[in-house]
């Protein structure tokens, strides 16, 4: 075989071999749990129980207009979370949002920033399994604390439990419409 392509074929089989080996690391990499530093909460009693969270949670988002306690805010999730919301387009179709922590911070710090924004919880609906907790958590919106909702939906909210506290892993939420109305199981206070 000529020197020229034993040593392409050489470059090549490197090449695959470098290729092959960054893969398996970042697959290795990626399959270590919770390698990323968590921030420590800025409330400590925001994190102590389920209920202690998801007030929390709410009460961060919510006040005057103005900027929010984002610090506290971040505290809650974990470094990965993912906040996501559904949606109808303009076309008919459901679409979806996914944003980080920090997208969110980002989007909604402008719109919080000149509007009054209230978000609470009026029931919940919650399943636990080990350290995995769900909470179907059916909000109402404001523009001032007292004042008529302008939108009620849903909260699906992961939660995980370390031993030492409790931090968010995502928010999935959707909003209701006509064509979609929160049934009644939803809307009752039982199952917390």
């Amino acid at each position: 075989m000529p020197l020229k392509l034993t040593l392409l074929l050489c470059a090549v089989l490197i090449g695959v071999a470098v290729v092959a080996l960054t893969r398996t690391s970042a697959l290795a990499q990626a399959d270590k749990p919770g390698t990323a530093a968590a921030p420590a909460a800025v409330h400590p009693a925001d994190v102590t129980s389920r209920d202690a969270i998801v007030a929390a949670l709410y009460d961060s988002i919510s006040g005057p207009p103005g900027d929010r306690d984002w610090e506290r805010f971040r505290s809650l999730f974990i470094p990965e979370a993912q906040l996501i919301a559904t949606f109808k387009k303009k076309d008919g179709t459901l679409g979806y949002k996914a944003m980080t922590v920090q997208g969110y911070v980002d989007g909604a710090g402008k719109y919080f920033k000149e509007h009054g924004f209230y978000e609470r919880e009026v029931s919940r609906k919650l399943e636990t399994f080990g350290s995995v907790t769900h909470i179907f958590s059916t909000y109402e919106s404001r523009e001032t604390k007292d004042g008529k909702p302008f939108e009620r939906g849903i909260n699906s909210i992961q939660l995980y439990n370390d031993g030492a506290r409790w931090w968010v892993v995502d928010v999935y939420w959707t909003g209701e419409t006509a064509e979609n109305p929160i049934p009644d199981q939803y809307l009752s206070k039982s199952g917390q």
